[in-house]
């Protein structure tokens, strides 16, 4: 001990307590444990996990409701409205704000004329599930809107959307097609162009409290409308041929037809109809008939018959020495390729001209001039012609038709094809063929639409399938049909026209045997000498007999519709403005019909499945004489000396001509000389 009192060596300094500081350093390192996981968790869920509880957070306060865009009109090429998009009232309920669900099921089943009880658990089931918003019934009419309106509940909420609406019904149906509960196309161009009318939707969000009661709502996208669209088809034009292909086929007894009018040198698709049709306001029903909604003039192919004579001939114009006043030997009515005879039925000829034997229709007389041709070259321009491929309209399912590979032709597949068998094509595909011969020999693409939205649809560059000197004695020669063969019911007053008729036997797939009836065509264009329209008409499963043959119900179709839409379109006349004379009928002993219905199928596939024609006899008239190698100036001094009325076209020496030298000008006929320089 010292002097100032005990020391005792090894104790602690005053007020020092080790177990308590241990305590404490404990606590303080839980406390900052305890910090540090929760600025960890702080971080976490206001960084990591930010994105994932806005968006509950936003699905618990907000309501985002699409905002349908309107959908694009369709014009025809004047801007007559086809198809539009209508202003309606949609209603909805907010479910959070009923009161008693079964009071407003009876309201609303009441004045919307709904399902009480469906209603009623639609309505209990969204509000014990906390919903904000429920569609009640979409596109109400006018009235029913307003009457709901003036109750001005604050849990019925309205919604402006669209109606598509077809002003015209049932024109242009199978162009135009229709559209679904939502606004979608089904049909038509409506389904092809779809995206594009569409345009975009726009979102409205909608602002709630923690009861899903609406606070706000603000337009979050602006929808955009669609494109609109300005088609080629001219509807008084679509009309006519409608209503005359509609009156066709009833009278005939067919099951279907369709009909197609074409500008030969841009392609522009002036009406495109198929019968039987549909309104497209309506949505389909029972009664409906089954093809009703087929387009006939696109998707539905068929044998073509006689009118494909045109495009044999025109091949031999370009691959072989044979011309239009070149003598075909029609072997009397028949002729026999490996073992089979195939006859001309009711009549038949010797020598006539390349040109009669379209003008008569002769099915021997295009067999022989296939021959001439050969199948290589025949199917090289039967393709250059476009058929095999489709036209690339944009309508959805368009058929491409059927032309089989050479390397699957048959020993007798050039006597069919020369004829228009073992083929098949659309009328579409037809009329594009058909002005090849109509525009100087060029094939062109159909054009449908001609504007979409704010971009012009410019005219494709063609493709050349024919010389022009070929293409202008085919006119010749398919004038000769009207004039003087099988065609004498497309005459036209006041202009020329050209065509061709074929009636072609339509094949049982149950049977497997070729039937009595028909598919009935005419081909033509108007005026012979420079071409405004192409028009190709079939109908469908005619009955035998004159009366469903193509001369007799195909081409007064022909007729009716060309000249409704050459007075549209104001073209010139070419001829004097007098009624044309038709025969009243065609004469029965005259019809060429080559009777396969009964036989076995492979047997009609090895021996060729012949057209049918009427067959008028020629008229007589002064003969033509050969301006062939003559200058212009030559011809119009022969011409004027001797009366002759003459059309001259081009430069240099006369190379082409039609009719034939050595045939007779029919009363009212011009000859047409086309020149060219060596």
């Amino acid at each position: 001990m010292t002097a100032g009192g005990w020391e005792e060596e090894g104790r602690p300094e005053e007020g020092r307590n080790p177990e308590v500081e241990r305590r404490l350093a404990w606590v303080a390192g839980g406390v900052l444990l305890w910090a540090a996981i929760l600025l960890i968790t702080l971080l976490w869920l206001q960084v990591v996990e930010h994105g994932r509880y806005l968006r509950v957070a936003r699905r618990q306060q907000e309501l985002l409701v699409r905002v349908p865009a309107p959908r694009g009109s369709i014009f025809d090429r004047n801007g007559q409205p086809l198809a539009m998009s209508v202003p309606m009232q949609s209603v909805a309920v907010n479910p959070a704000k009923l009161q008693d669900p079964a009071v407003a099921a009876d309201l609303l089943a009441r004045l919307l004329e709904l399902d009480r009880d469906a209603l009623y658990a639609r309505l209990s089931w969204a509000r014990s599930r906390g919903r904000g918003f429920l569609w009640i019934k979409r596109k109400i009419p006018f009235e029913q809107a307003q009457r709901l309106k003036t109750l001005q509940y604050d849990w019925i909420e309205f919604r402006g959307e669209s109606q598509r609406h077809y002003p015209k019904g049932a024109l242009a149906a199978h162009l135009l097609g229709s559209v679904d509960h939502r606004e979608r196309g089904n049909a038509g161009v409506e389904r092809a162009l779809d995206s594009e009318l569409q345009g975009r939707h726009g979102a409205e969000r909608l602002f709630t409290d923690v009861q899903r009661r609406g606070i706000e709502s603000t337009l979050s996208e602006e929808p955009r409308q669609g494109a609109d669209l300005r088609l080629a088809i001219d509807e008084r034009i679509q009309f006519a041929a409608e209503r005359d292909l509609g009156a066709a086929v009833e009278a005939s007894g067919a099951n279907s037809g369709s009909a197609v009018v074409m500008n030969p040198h841009d392609g522009d698709v002036l009406a495109l109809a198929s019968y039987p049709s549909y309104d497209p306001n309506q949505p389909p029903s029972a009664r409906e008939e089954a093809s009703a909604r087929f387009n006939h003039a696109v998707s539905v192919p068929f044998e073509p018959g006689s009118v494909f004579k045109v495009f044999t001939l025109a091949a031999a114009l370009e691959t072989t020495n044979l011309r239009p006043e070149t003598p075909i030997h029609c072997g009397n009515g028949t002729i026999t390729l490996f073992g089979r005879t195939i006859r001309e039925a009711k009549r038949g000829f010797g020598w006539i001209p390349m040109t009669t034997v379209l003008a008569k229709s002769s099915n021997v007389g295009a067999i022989q001039i296939g021959m001439r041709v050969g199948p290589a070259k025949l199917y090289d321009y039967v393709r250059l012609f476009g058929f095999g491929e489709k036209t690339a309209i944009p309508l959805p399912a368009e058929s491409a038709g059927l032309l089989r590979k050479l390397s699957r032709w048959g020993k007798t597949s050039l006597g069919s094809v020369a004829m228009g068998h073992e083929i098949s094509s659309t009328t579409l595909q037809l009329a594009r063929a058909c002005s090849v011969v109509a525009n100087g020999g060029l094939l062109v693409k159909p054009r449908f639409i001609l504007k979409r939205g704010a971009e012009e649809i410019p005219v494709e560059t063609p493709r050349r399938a024919l010389r022009p000197e070929t293409a202008i004695l085919m006119r010749g020669m398919m004038e000769d049909v009207v004039l003087n063969g099988t065609g004498t019911r497309a005459r036209l007053q006041g202009y020329s026209s050209g065509g061709k008729t074929g009636s072609a036997q339509i094949f049982d797939l149950a049977s497997r045997r070729y039937t009595h009836t028909y598919n009935a065509s005419f081909m033509g264009f108007a005026p012979v000498g420079n071409p405004a329209i192409v028009v190709v008409v079939t109908l469908n499963g005619t009955q035998g007999g004159s009366a469903g043959f193509g001369g007799a119900v195909a081409a007064p179709v022909f007729r009716t519709i060309a000249q409704e839409a050459l007075r549209v379109l104001d073209t010139p006349k070419d001829l004097p403005d007098e009624p044309p004379k038709v025969l009243s009928a065609p004469p029965v002993e005259d019809l060429a019909i080559a009777d396969l219905a009964g036989e076995d199928a492979t047997q009609v596939a090895e021996a060729l499945s012949p057209a049918i024609e009427s067959q008028p006899e020629a008229s007589s008239g002064p003969q033509v004489p050969n301006f062939q190698g003559m200058t212009k100036r030559a011809v119009i001094e022969e011409a004027a000396l001797t009366g002759l009325p003459v059309v001259v076209d081009g430069s240099g020496l006369a190379r082409a001509q039609a009719p034939a030298a050595g045939s007779y000008l029919a009363p009212g006929q011009k000859i047409r000389v086309l020149f060219a320089s060596r």
